[in-house]
């Protein structure tokens, strides 16, 4: 997605994107270069050649030229594999199911990681790009001291709504959702923090809250929406409203921007309880076998031309401040891109959450999807 950043975000981020989708990239083949765990020295693609960097990201969320702009700059081959959300690659990583060294998971996720010691500190001599992260997103809630994680895209969620199939009267708060009127046409997200998250806010609690009552609630409140919703998806939302396929979805921005480059009949907006502001952040997972590569692979994702190319290419706001201004105007004053602070005020992080409460999550989640449609 693209857009400017307030000081809001700051304090919003103080307070406080597997199954496994197939990459296009075939090669999945896993391995490692000698000097992998470099931690000095300058792996710019300008100095940097050869070896491989493995590559794990959220689906339909890169320009893949800028991959093949990587290897010929650096003579790294990229291994390059998606997936569908941060508990879907957090299950992946814990489980030990393979060997990555860069992986993308969203602020909350990071911040579990790092308790978990599952990220490798980042060498910042080696990505010297990092000098053009804006201001407003460093040391955020997740990484206090920056040590782990880079910021990749950030942005904000909301309801994107077929203008043809949706009365505008039903528009404005998360309550949509819930409306009758286009039951089997309702489509929410396949994650427990972002389906659980919706319910929270719909009932005026926090997305972070640790009372066992209120999760609760919400869950019960999703029960009850669970025989108007047409289905619980991911990146499968894309071919769905695209083709006028379903009604109503809650999703990211940026991702909207996309779908209404193919259907113009798509609509957006954030609910009047407040939604949820995000950052997906780059880090290097514990003893990747080619923390080097994975340094240069980051720092070549901070560049302007890499940035610029995927801001374009999948319209999520851009964490760099000399991409911001290579934007056509018309993008960087996009208030859903690059918020003021009237929008930003309805905007929460999700934090880390207790393992009590992760628990929790986890049981009321089967819940929902044993429960009766």
């Amino acid at each position: 997605m693209k857009k400017t950043l307030a000081l809001i975000l700051s304090l919003i981020l103080s307070i406080g994107l597997l199954s496994g989708c197939v990459s296009t990239r075939d090669d999945t083949t896993y391995a490692s270069t000698e000097d992998g765990d470099t931690t000095s020295g300058n792996t710019s693609s300008e100095s940097t050649s050869g070896g491989v960097v493995n590559v794990y990201n959220w689906g339909e969320y890169i320009d893949e030229s800028v991959l093949t702009d990587f290897e010929e700059a650096t003579g790294i081959t990229v291994n390059y594999q998606m997936y569908d959300s941060n508990e879907t690659m957090y299950s992946k990583i814990a489980g030990g199911g393979a060997e990555y060294d860069v992986v993308i998971p969203s602020d909350y996720m990071i911040s579990r990681m790092i308790e978990e010691d599952m990220l490798e500190p980042l060498n910042f001599d080696n990505i010297p790009n990092f000098a053009d992260i804006d201001p407003e997103l460093l040391n955020p809630a997740y990484d206090p001291e920056n040590q782990y994680s880079v910021p990749y895209m950030w942005g904000l969620l909301g309801i994107i709504y077929n203008t043809t199939m949706v009365d505008e009267a039903d528009l404005g708060s998360w309550d949509l959702m819930w409306n009758e009127k286009y039951a089997d046409d309702i489509l929410m997200f396949d994650n427990s923090r972002d389906t659980i998250g919706i319910a929270l806010k719909m009932l005026g609690y926090s997305y972070n809250t640790t009372d066992e009552a209120q999760i609760k609630e919400a869950v019960d409140l999703l029960v009850e929406q669970k025989p108007i919703v047409q289905a619980y998806v991911m990146d499968e939302i894309f071919g769905k409203m695209e083709g006028g396929n379903a009604a109503v979805g809650a999703y990211y921005y940026g991702d909207f921007l996309s779908m209404q480059e193919i259907n113009p009949d798509l609509g957006f907006y954030i609910p009047e309880e407040g939604t949820n502001i995000y950052v997906d952040a780059m880090c290097i997972l514990k003893g990747a076998k080619n923390k080097a590569n994975a340094e240069a692979f980051i720092n070549y994702m901070c560049s302007t031309e890499a940035g610029l190319k995927n801001c374009e290419a999948i319209w999520y706001s851009s964490p760099l401040l000399s991409v911001r201004e290579a934007l056509d105007p018309e993008v960087s004053s996009d208030p859903y891109a690059y918020p003021d602070e009237s929008i930003m005020a309805k905007c929460e992080s999700y934090a880390g959450l207790p393992q009590a409460t992760l628990d929790l999550y986890d049981s009321e989640w089967t819940r929902l999807k044993s429960a009766a449609d």
